[in-house]
């Protein structure tokens, strides 16, 4: 650290300096943890090198994989999936597998099952009804009642969101097994509370989520994910390959993750040929109108049952989603990513819902070439905007989404589609990313740097409310009312405090390099906490605890400025439980002595220089901080603490000197 001499001046002179003080109400002297907690399930993971203190995945990292091939089959008129699928699980773990955990997430529309408020199923259904599960061909018993003979296998909870797949016989480590099961399920419409809760619109528009039976995830954390879904909190699968055939009446267009496979059977010679076009220019080119419907026009004719059967692959994808409606309009237009080139993004929607898709494509090319700078270049073969009752929701290669929230369900392609975290537990790993670099993205499309200032000091308006959990816990059972702020709020203004003390490009640049050393993995709070710490240089474990595992705020003030002969001694306060660098604006008189700015000082102006004493000050338990300055005999005429406005302040009017009646003193106007 390039100011540590000052600092030891300044502390070897703080007992002096604050005895000369006025007395004061005292404040304890407060303990401050400089560590990063850690939990079993981490320890035991770096303990099996599958995790470091790197921050990256250890020498013996592993992953499981999933892969599906899946035949589904829409009867419009009653909403009904029916489906077939065959899933090899690839057991990459050190474990022998007693049990598969499975995803039965339909099962959220039953009456009387776990749920989160305010989210509202749009209508109670028979939930996901298995009818043949079979494992490595021999078949399970679905009734939930554990078998008399030990040599069978059973479906234990399987009207639950989670449930298990006892085995017989375990998978061997290193070893595969594939899954074969038959379901249906009807897709709940209706007036909902909450993404997810409404899939259909009457029996003409369906929007598929969370609709097969998925393998949760496995890691080396916690073994099987043993969370329920219920509701709010999102999700945590494994890697893998879809194969995935849809089979719906013909004049349907259909679009979800992947790539279509067949165009010749489903689509129109016209929808072809306009389709090959939408790559040469930014221009949007329609590819079936709003005048075009039916078989024939809108698609192929179909077969002799009047239907036709969609089949789209992904490969190295954690989900599968889908849409489809008796008359889409379906655009498409393109994203030319930095070292890939073009990359095609379709539209489907309502045709009279032309207006909020009028500004997708624009959006959504901004927001994948942006992106694609600032992280990685976006990995997948294309991404398709569909129409739907859920207008904010994202999966691979797919958002639920018109033009309002195009940027941010674009950005989770790379948090958490190929970055991907666990969700239900740390939503703000994906979803606090996200607001963050959407504040990124919205600057650079209007041609603005971008304003983080004020952004931390806001935190201190929160702060201390006793409903808010720590971001470290569970996202799955946040307190009432905080689940948006804690997942999606509150991520931005950690990062603003960040970047006001190390700089926000060298936030943004640990932050790519992250990213990149996570591509197709699964990253933990603890991994990017020790990989920023290394990134940047820096142990920040003093950070890290304050705003991951606590709900504390740094209260900062200016206590008292007093000059003496050319030095000016201002004690600054910190009355919260979290520490912040000392960061004082301070001007100077325009005449005078020839100003000489010391090391920690960075001048702004001739007349004005920001100075900073690092956080190591307030590591003895001190409350009060004399910072002296001596700029060669300049007379100081005023001072502002945290002139960024990035440190978590309750009550920032005290931050200026001499004080200022102002309603905005001490505040960033942003």
């Amino acid at each position: 650290m390039p100011f540590r001499p000052l600092v030891r001046a300044a502390v070897a002179l703080a007992p002096a300096l604050l005895a000369a003080q006025p007395p004061r109400t005292p404040f304890p002297e407060r303990a401050i943890r400089r560590d990063i907690p850690m939990t079993g399930a981490i320890r035991r993971a770096h303990a099996a090198g599958t995790r470091d203190s790197t921050g990256r995945p250890g020498r013996a990292w592993w992953q499981l994989r999933t892969d599906y091939r899946i035949a589904v089959r829409l009867d419009a008129p009653s909403s009904r999936l029916t489906g077939q699928a065959r899933v090899t699980v690839h057991n990459g773990s050190p474990d022998d597998l007693s049990q598969i955990a499975l995803r039965l997430d339909p099962n959220h529309f039953l009456f009387g099952v776990p749920r989160a408020a305010p989210w509202v199923p749009a209508e109670q259904t028979d939930g996901m009804v298995i009818t043949d599960l079979r494992v490595a061909g021999r078949p399970v018993r679905l009734d939930g009642q554990a078998p008399p003979s030990p040599a069978a296998d059973w479906l234990q909870s399987p009207r639950s969101t989670l449930a298990r797949l006892r085995l017989s016989q375990p998978v061997k480590a290193r070893d595969s097994v594939t899954l074969e099961v038959t379901w249906s399920h009807k897709l709940p419409g209706g007036p909902g509370g909450g993404h997810r809760m409404t899939q259909r619109w009457g029996d003409t528009l369906v929007q598929p989520t969370q609709w097969y039976p998925r393998v949760a995830m496995y890691d080396d954390l916690r073994g099987w994910d043993g969370e329920l879904y219920l509701g709010p909190s999102e999700f945590y699968n494994p890697f893998g390959r879809f194969d995935v055939t849809i089979d719906v009446p013909a004049g349907w267009i259909m679009s979800g993750t992947g790539t279509l496979q067949n165009p010749e059977q489903v689509l129109t010679a016209a929808a072809r040929e306009r389709l090959a076009r939408a790559l040469a220019s930014d221009s949007v080119t329609v590819v079936v109108g709003p005048d075009e419907s039916g078989p024939g026009r809108a698609t192929a004719p179909g077969d002799p049952e009047g239907r036709l059967r969609w089949r789209f692959v992904a490969d190295s994808v954690n989900d599968f989603a889908w849409a489809g409606a008796r008359q889409f309009v379906w655009k498409a237009t393109r994203a030319t990513i930095p070292g890939r080139g073009p990359v095609p993004i379709h539209m489907v929607h309502l045709p009279g819902r032309a207006r909020p898709f009028e500004r997708a494509g624009p959006i959504t090319r901004h927001a994948l070439e942006f992106y694609s700078r600032l992280w990685f270049p976006y990995p997948f073969a294309q991404l398709t905007l569909q129409d739907g009752p859920s207008a904010g929701m994202e999966y691979p290669m797919v958002i639920n989404s018109n033009q309002g929230a195009a940027d941010h369900e674009a950005g989770h392609q790379w948090w958490p589609m190929v970055v991907a975290n666990n969700e239900t537990w740390y939503g703000w790993m994906d979803e606090g990313f996200n607001q963050y670099m959407n504040i990124l993205s919205d600057a650079d499309a209007t041609g603005k740097p971008p304003v983080l200032d004020g952004l931390g000091q806001s935190y201190g308006q929160v702060s201390g409310n006793e409903a808010e959990p720590p971001m470290m816990w569970n996202a799955n059972y946040a307190g009432p009312g905080f689940y948006g702020f804690t997942t999606y709020q509150k991520t931005p203004l950690m990062l603003s405090m960040l970047g006001g003390i190390v700089g926000d490009s060298a936030v943004q640049r640990a932050h790519r390099e992250f990213a990149l050393a996570w591509r197709f993995k699964h990253p933990s709070p603890w991994d990017w906490m020790f990989f920023m710490n290394r990134a940047l240089g820096q142990d920040l474990g003093w950070f890290w605890y304050a705003w991951l595992f606590t709900t504390e705020r740094v209260d900062g003030a200016i206590d008292t400025v007093t000059t003496v002969g050319r030095t000016t001694r201002v004690v600054v306060r910190q009355a919260g439980q979290m520490p912040s660098p000392v960061v004082l604006q301070v001007t100077v008189a325009g005449t005078g002595p020839r100003v000489r700015w010391p090391a920690n000082a960075r001048a702004t102006s001739d007349t004005t220089a920001v100075f900073t004493w690092p956080v190591d000050v307030w590591f003895a338990g001190a409350r009060r901080f004399p910072a002296v300055i001596d700029v060669g005999g300049r007379q100081v005429t005023a001072v502002r603490l945290d002139p960024g406005c990035r440190f978590p302040d309750a009550d920032p009017k005290d931050n200026d000197w001499p004080r200022s009646t102002s309603p905005s003193a001490g505040r960033c106007v942003r």
